[in-house]
């Protein structure tokens, strides 16, 4: 018999009826008053009226609080509660009538006064705010509240000019606690009344405390398949559950749901865990994972019983299949039943197995934390051995993959032995007289967190090492060897004899440390009584798992040090300290407005927001810039026998998703679709009510019958839009009903309906009916948001947006030009919390911001005026680990964030754009394309409703229209514009001008950098440099023409014999060098086996962000590579084109294709910002550009990518004529003789044309010629181009 339990309301209410009190309304009792002196403890006292115990908040006894000696060097005040009490809050206040208070502490918690454990609010920072006078009372509310016995107040910061002074109190109350201890062996078993239990919500929760990391907690099955386990793995906790799913009862098919972390630390935690049908929530502490269950079925149906602290085999009673739990369980609820209290009550449901008590004693570990990566060290003496030799034992764990965990002096004399960890190994040396030294190692992954156990022995001439009970390592001596002196742990002291030079020290905890079989009383060493210590925390082990929760985003793996994290952002299209910023544009206008020529490329439509980026093709051959994506039918598809009750379907999959492809066509300016559709007696709508035959879905999956337009309301096919129908009685040429094919071909363009989905054919199924459709690709044009922009003209204006969601991590970037020298361009505000961005003064740039560690200022000074009235670029972010500020190609400005500082930007008001809400410092000027976590503002609309600000910029470097190309920088000019083409390859007045260069074998072109200097921009001063986060960047793009193989197109060198070098090898095909790191071999690449060497004309772009390396050649090769390490190229030296003379650091190939130079054309050369092609022609006699050989200017660039494209165009047609020729031959041959003859006119045309051109160009000076050219291309990049407008000229535009 199945029973199936209904869950209401007031049943999951019940859970919680007596596990806690802290749910109650008036959980904020006062908790200290009334305790008796024995209460109060203290690390020491200045004297007995200054004692512990006189630290009640508002009293006045004794001295008026507490204040310990001036010569504690780590103090701290202890309250016993004297009965576990659930704490929400704690309040201090300063010494009565004096100078002495606490500004800042830390608070700690046990529950037996031994193993303590720092509380941290929910952003992991512990640090507590604490008094700036002697009488006034702070109160910090606990984010999450705690249930303990003992509270520890340990000072951090104090009164400068006074003393430490202290009175506290405590609130909370009191809850009702069920405790079972479970000692590895024991269990209890809950047993139904039927075979099985069968639920479709379940709600269970608990505590448990334990100093193991492995442990079943709970765990039921039946035999349909369905199982729930819950189990303690590795200091996590990890949830097993499926329903009705029979292929998954195997272990080896398991996947858990895993939450929490350093669960092992013998402190409580809180389990809760509900699940309705296949959802399930699972709650650790206070991080939540959210999960849909695996199986078929929606209940949970287990038989027998649910055990509780291990798995019972069946029939065996007391043996289990899995480790048991070992610790104490408190509140024990399932589905509303307390099962300690009827274990304890021995009621019959309940079989305990073992031995099962109702106290919770177990054995408190004291351990103690090593702080200091550079001084912490703990010195032991040496006790006596009870036989000849040494042994060691102890336990530690640590994040850290380097540190010294112990050094002892041996004798005979002068040897000694180092214990470390090496790249999360163990490493035992043992140093003899001279350089002699023998090693051995042990353990793997050491640096888990997990607590390891050492043992280190010296007896029968040899020395072993053993960790956690593996295999033992062993060093084998020629005599037997004692130790002497004292043993350090985790470092050395200064006066250590022998000590020093072992950097790192230790980071982490220890516990359980023997010496010759003796355990040695940290507690005695904490008093002065044994050995000596520096930088040490003792009765806790202070390790926080600072990957919990990941910070880490878009998917990134997160690892950890001690005091840091750092996220490994590889395949996820993404980069930066957290993996926030997209290495991909947000578009294709983006990409062309970089440099880019046609090709597919990778955009991520909401830039550092959660979307993704998803492969497009850019079309840039056009005035307009398309973004194509394809789907899954290409190819013209034929329908017959297809009718409404069965009806012809078909699904369209696109290359990127429904969110993606709503983010792409929301954000462009127009996007369309055409929709072809061939017919023979196959109607798209019925004649006789109008009622669509055929339809399509559109991309919410509603059904549309329009068949061309922008019209969705009208079901039209295009012909009957043109008014060119083959029967104008009916709006498509297919409804006709004719006997010969008709055609109905058009192009949707209603933006919210794109793209197509799903096309549904319905009428083919009469006698000689057939249909032939094909949806061609979603093409769309322009960026809605690259200029957007916004004109503010009154000093208090202001446009407001809602309150930025920028807790952990946000990125800020927008546009800007102005002539006034100050201005707020954004800021929110919180209570205390606030992010600004400024232009401080005329050259300096400002990002501001206040999470709760005092205010950061971040400032970027410009060697220009700002407010000179051009565009310029602004980009600020942060997040957990920095913030960074970058305006226009200034270095980039950093500040790292505090290891244990807070995270959360808490921010209520609303967003002020171009002003603040004091409506003071306003911006005046314009301002475009603000984005703010990948999402775009729109400026336009807002200020159409705003006084004092308009919609769009006046000017000529406004609009969508590209005026200066290939990275070139539009210019204001009073009476019109230049193009700045200092930052482009190209030359020009507008930037799109090949500059093309011929060389021969001796040919070549060195660029040498001004000093040297790292790729990456540098940090502040303010930065550490201890950073994990790889800056490495690197843009490379060239073109070339060239029969000569093998062959050196570019090699980039640095002074730390690092390089870059393109290369054709003896094949002719590309070959890309890195060598990165000396001492090891270089990545090389080969993109395409194919020749290239094949006197075409062949573009290569390289673009490189940390260990990803991305390829394109021509438009039709994309790669994308990982190379072995992520490093910086260091202290550029220079680069070179062509042959190469200086090859010390060359590989063999590298040098082969670098002898043999380049015999060929390069054009259009580019290396970040640099391109040293225009710089050796326009700046001969510059030092930073070293010619040899014979070096000519020419424009083969242009001439062979004519030639190319010529190429293409012939292919494109004759690919064009074959697809139209296989639908309708006929047309073809009409299309063919009318194209022949507009060929045949063109052509004469061109030749008279030449004739004229050719008599007019015999009357100049060909010396002449060649000056003017030269200066019109490479000289006068800033020539001004005169746009007389006389509305224009009229318009007051006195920021601009």
């Amino acid at each position: 018999m199945v029973l199936l339990l209904p869950m209401v309301t007031l049943y999951t209410l019940s859970v919680f009826s007596g596990a806690s009190a802290a749910t109650h309304y008036n959980c904020n009792g006062p908790l200290v008053s009334a305790l008796p002196h024995s209460s109060f403890q203290s690390s020491s006292e200045s004297s007995v009226s200054y004692a512990a115990y006189n630290a009640k908040l508002n009293r006045r006894d004794g001295a008026g609080g507490w204040s310990p000696m001036v010569t504690d060097q780590e103090p701290w005040l202890q309250v016993d509660l004297r009965e576990q009490m659930e704490v929400t809050a704690v309040a201090t206040q300063g010494r009565y009538d004096s100078w002495d208070w606490v500004s800042s502490y830390l608070l700690l918690y046990s529950d037996t006064g031994r193993a303590w454990k720092q509380y941290r609010h929910e952003d992991g920072v512990g640090r507590f705010v604490g008094n700036g006078n002697s009488e006034s009372v702070v109160q910090n509310k606990l984010s999450h509240p705690v249930r303990t016995r003992f509270l520890r107040f340990v000072p951090l910061d104090w009164n400068p000019s006074g003393w430490m002074g202290l009175r506290v109190e405590v609130y909370g109350c009191s809850y009702k606690s069920y405790v079972a201890d479970f000692d590895g062996r024991s269990s209890l078993l809950y047993r139904f009344n039927q075979k099985s239990m069968s639920t479709v919500k379940d709600v269970i929760s608990l505590r448990f405390k334990s100093h193991q990391a492995e442990g079943v907690l709970l765990h039921g099955e039946g035999q349909r398949g369905d199982y729930i386990t819950l189990e303690l793995h590795r200091g996590r906790l990890d949830l097993y559950l499926n329903l009705d799913d029979s292929r998954a009862r195997f272990s080896s098919h398991r996947v858990p749901v895993t939450v929490g972390s350093l669960l092992d630390d013998q402190h409580w935690h809180s389990v809760h865990i509900e699940r309705f049908n296949k959802q399930v929530n699972l709650t650790v502490d206070s991080y939540t994972q959210r999960f849909q269950t695996k199986g078929e079925g929606h209940s949970l149906e287990v038989d027998y019983e649910l055990s509780f602290g291990g798995i019972p085999l069946p029939g065996k009673p007391g043996t289990f299949l899995r480790k048991n739990f070992n610790g104490c369980m408190e509140n024990l609820y399932y589905n509303g039943i307390n099962v300690i209290d009827l274990a304890k009550r021995r009621k019959p449901q309940i079989h305990s197995v073992g031995n099962v008590t109702f106290s919770c004693s177990q054995p408190q570990l004291v351990a103690c934390t090593f702080v200091s990566s550079s001084s912490s060290f703990l010195s032991l003496p040496s006790a006596s051995p009870a036989v000849g030799g040494f042994s060691v034992r102890f336990q530690f764990r640590t994040w850290n993959p380097e540190g010294l965990l112990l050094s002892v002096q041996l004798n005979p004399d002068p040897q000694k032995l180092r214990l470390q960890i090496s790249n999360s190994w163990l490493r035992l040396t043992l140093h003899s007289s001279g350089r002699q030294k023998s090693e051995v190692s042990a353990g793997r992954r050491v640096s888990d967190g997990l607590w390891h156990s050492v043992s280190l022995d010296g007896r029968n001439l040899q020395i072993t090492l053993t960790v956690d009970n593996e295999p033992s390592s062993t060093i084998e001596l020629w005599e037997q060897v004692q130790s002497r002196g004292s043993l350090y742990f985790g470092g050395c002291a200064a006066t250590a004899p022998d000590c020093q030079g072992f950097a790192p020290a230790f980071q982490g905890c220890m516990r359980l440390i023997f010496i010759n079989s003796q355990l040695m009383n940290l507690s005695h060493v904490q008093q002065g009584l044994l050995g000596n210590y520096n930088e040490l925390q003792f009765d806790t082990c202070n390790i926080k798992d600072r990957c919990l929760p990941n910070l880490c985003e878009h998917g990134a793996r997160c690892s950890q040090m001690w005091s840091s994290f750092s996220c490994d952002c590889s395949g996820t299209g993404y980069a930066g300290a957290t993996c926030h910023n997209s290495i991909y544009e947000s578009s294709c206008e983006a990409y062309k407005l970089s440099g880019s020529s046609s090709g597919f490329y990778f955009i991520d439509p909401d830039g550092s927001g959660p979307l993704g980026p998803t492969q497009v093709y850019c079309n840039m051959t056009e005035k307009k810039v398309w973004t194509v994506l394809s789907h899954n039918s290409t190819a013209p598809v034929t329908v017959q026998t297809s009718s409404l009750q069965k009806p012809h379907v078909m699904i369209f999959n696109y290359s990127a998703s429904a969110k993606q492809l709503r983010a792409i066509v929301s954000g462009s300016e127009q996007c369309q679709q055409e929709v072809v559709y061939n017919c023979r007696k196959s109607r798209l709508f019925n004649t006789k009510d109008g009622s669509p035959l055929s339809w399509w879905l559109d991309r919410e999956g509603e059904k549309r019958s329009y068949w061309g337009g922008f019209l969705p309301g009208v079901q039209q096919c295009s012909c009957s839009l043109e008014e060119n129908c083959i029967d104008m009685n009916y709006f498509c040429n297919c409804d006709a009903d004719t006997d010969t094919w008709a055609n109905d071909t058009g192009v949707l363009s209603y933006k919210d309906h794109l793209p197509v989905s799903q096309i549904v054919i319905g009428d083919t199924d009469r006698m000689g009916s057939q249909a032939v459709y094909h949806i061609g690709p979603l093409r769309c044009y322009g960026d809605r948001s690259i200029w957007n922009a916004a004109s503010f003209y009154q000093e208090s204006s202001y446009l407001y947006f809602p309150t930025l969601q920028a807790e952990l991590a946000s990125d800020i970037s927008f546009y800007f030009k102005t002539s006034t020298p100050s201005g707020v361009f954004l800021e929110n505000q919180g209570l205390k919390d606030f992010i600004r961005v400024e232009l401080s003064c005329e050259c300096t740039l400002s990002f501001s911001f206040d999470v709760g560690n005092g205010p950061a200022v971040l400032s970027v000074k410009s060697h220009v005026p700002l407010n000179d009235r051009q565009w310029h670029y602004v980009r600020a972010e942060r997040n957990a680990k920095e913030a960074s500020v970058q305006v226009d190609q200034l270095p980039l400005r950093f500040l790292e964030a505090p290891a244990d500082g807070h995270l959360r930007l808490r921010l209520s008001s609303q967003l002020f754009v171009g002003g603040t809400a004091s409506q003071q410092r306003g911006f005046l000027g314009c301002i475009r394309s603000l984005t703010v976590n990948g999402v775009s503002f729109d400026l336009e609309e807002r200020a159409k409703m705003t006084p004092g600000v308009s919609a769009g910029c006046p000017g000529y470097c406004t609009g969508s229209s590209s005026l200066c190309h290939n990275r070139g920088r539009c210019v204001e000019k009073s009476n019109g514009y230049i193009c700045d083409c200092s930052q482009s390859a190209y030359g020009g007045t507008t930037c799109n001008q090949e500059v093309s260069v011929s060389f021969d074998r001796e040919s070549s072109v060195t660029y040498t950098f001004q000093e040297p200097f790292s790729v990456m921009q540098n940090r502040s001063s303010q930065a550490s440099t201890s950073s994990t986060d790889s800056r490495a960047r690197e843009d490379v793009a060239l073109s070339f023409v060239t029969s000569q193989r093998p062959a050196m197109l570019l090699t980039v060198s640095t002074f730390s014999q690092q390089y870059i070098a393109v290369i054709l090898a003896t094949n002719g095909s590309v070959q890309i060098w890195y060598h990165l790191q000396t001492g090891k071999k270089p990545d090389v690449f080969t993109p395409t086996p194919s020749n290239l060497a094949d006197g075409r004309l062949h573009r290569i772009r390289i673009h490189r962000v940390g260990k990803n390396l991305y390829v394109q050649i021509n438009q039709d090769i994309h790669r994308k590579y990982t190379l072995s390490s992520d490093a910086e190229l260091i202290l550029i030296r220079s680069l070179t084109l062509g042959k190469v003379t200086r090859m010390e650091n060359f590989d063999e190939e590298v040098i082969q294709g670098a002898s043999k130079g380049f015999i060929g054309c390069l054009s259009s050369v580019q290396f970040n910002h640099v391109a040293p092609l225009k710089v050796a022609l326009t700046n001969r006699g510059s030092s930073l550009v070293t010619v040899r050989g014979p070096l000519v200017q020419s424009n083969c660039g242009a001439l062979a990518e004519s030639h190319t494209l010529q190429d293409q165009a012939v292919n494109a047609n004759k690919d064009k004529e074959q697809r139209a020729g296989s639908t309708q031959k006929d047309l073809a041959v009409i299309a063919g003789v009318v194209t022949a003859v507009v060929f045949i006119t063109v052509c004469a045309l061109a030749v008279v044309i030449r004739l004229v051109y050719q008599q007019r160009r015999a009357q100049r000076s060909s010396g002449s010629i060649k000056e003017e050219h030269r200066h019109s291309m490479y000289t006068d990049y800033r020539t001004e181009l005169h746009l007389h407008n006389p509305v224009r000229d009229s318009v007051k535009e006195y920021y601009i």
